[in-house]
């Protein structure tokens, strides 16, 4: 097994930058396109030949060093009893949202191999096919809790701070719930055969650092902390987060995702460099021509240093315009710049 990817994830030196992509399964792809048609993400979810499918689409295409288990956050939440509608062009909807302590009660416990045995299988069929590392995930309990609060995708996020700062014991309650709950689908993932994991705390951004501290950081931690015992590495990623990188890191994580908006050597900084880095092109620079991506993606290597811990990565999901063929070049670029010294490395280092 190729597994530079691991190696990174641990800080040990590599032959070279390993590289993968957020949603490297998706639209983006016409074979995925194909294969899912119109079928809801979370149905197509419940059949493990074709997330194993979707899972190995992009490694066919480019030679990425990690697979990532074709799922959806909402799996687990969906998996309890909870009624979720995937909207095209929205996301998810829930009709019912959660905020009340009587609404609590209809957050049952996970059982994995009874409510998601679908998502077991398939990562115990990809471990079988794979010749790369393969990543499990979950939803983080901040980011959980904001789709169940507002009832669906939404830019402020004003019911869920809402529910934060106005009902902290009902917030308190709900975000243990929710930690629990991502603690038992991570370590199931890591039983059938996941060999990192990352966590999405993707709408955290939209916090204070005063409110992350005092009311995600403990709930994030528990994640973390709850996983730990298996050996996995596990990566902590957000959006939008470069004041709250610190604290993130704090809570956990041995690989700390960032996006764009933060230059990769600042963002390290503040991690700190006993943690590994993952990230951090703009998704959207690979929708430009073929050189602009080029040396943006020198730059995030150059702000990177050679350093070992860093892992390739955009700073949020391929998006469905991305040209198959750029991402398969710039997988080439990542590797051969950070391989043996030559032109490409030296010119990211400008």
């Amino acid at each position: 097994m190729r597994d530079r990817f691991l190696r990174a994830c641990r800080r040990q030196p590599v032959d070279r930058t390993p590289v993968w992509f957020m949603r490297q399964a998706g639209r983006y792809l016409p074979e995925y396109r194909e294969i899912r048609g119109d079928r809801d993400i979370l149905e197509t979810c419940r059949h493990p030949e074709v997330v194993v499918e979707l899972s190995l689409q992009p490694l066919r295409r480019m030679p990425l060093d990690a697979a990532i288990v074709f799922s959806d956050i909402m799996v687990p939440l969906e998996a309890i009893g909870i009624p979720i509608r995937v909207a095209s062009g929205t996301g998810p909807v829930l009709e019912e949202p959660i905020r009340s302590e009587a609404d609590l009660r209809r957050l049952r416990p996970l059982v994995p191999e009874e409510d998601e045995p679908y998502l077991l299988e398939a990562i115990r069929l990809l471990r079988a096919e794979l010749q790369v590392p393969l990543i499990g995930f979950a939803g983080a309990p901040f980011t959980l809790a904001s789709y169940l609060v507002e009832g669906g995708p939404s830019r402020d996020l004003a019911r869920t701070k809402a529910l934060l700062h106005g009902e902290p014991t009902i917030w308190a309650r709900l975000m243990e719930v929710l930690a629990d709950l991502c603690v038992t689908h991570l370590r199931a993932q890591i039983e059938a055969g996941a060999q990192a994991v990352q966590v999405f705390d993707s709408w955290v951004g939209t916090l204070e650092p005063e409110d992350y501290e005092r009311a995600v950081l403990p709930y994030a931690r528990t994640v973390f902390q709850g996983v730990a015992d298996l050996g996995v590495p596990s990566i902590h990623f957000g959006v939008g987060t470069g004041e709250l990188l610190r604290p993130m890191a704090r809570a956990g994580g041995d690989v700390i995702g960032v996006d764009w908006r933060v230059p990769l050597d600042a963002a390290w900084e503040r991690v700190g460099t006993d943690r590994g880095i993952q990230g951090n092109l703009d998704p959207a620079i690979c929708l430009a021509p073929w050189e602009v991506v080029r040396a943006k993606a020198l730059r995030v290597l150059g702000r990177a240093g050679g350093r070992p811990g860093h892992v390739f990565n955009l700073g949020h999901g391929v998006l469905p315009e991305t040209p198959p063929d750029t991402l398969a070049r710039l997988v080439d670029l990542v590797h051969t710049a950070t391989g043996e010294p030559g032109e490409d490395a030296a010119a990211g280092a400008r």
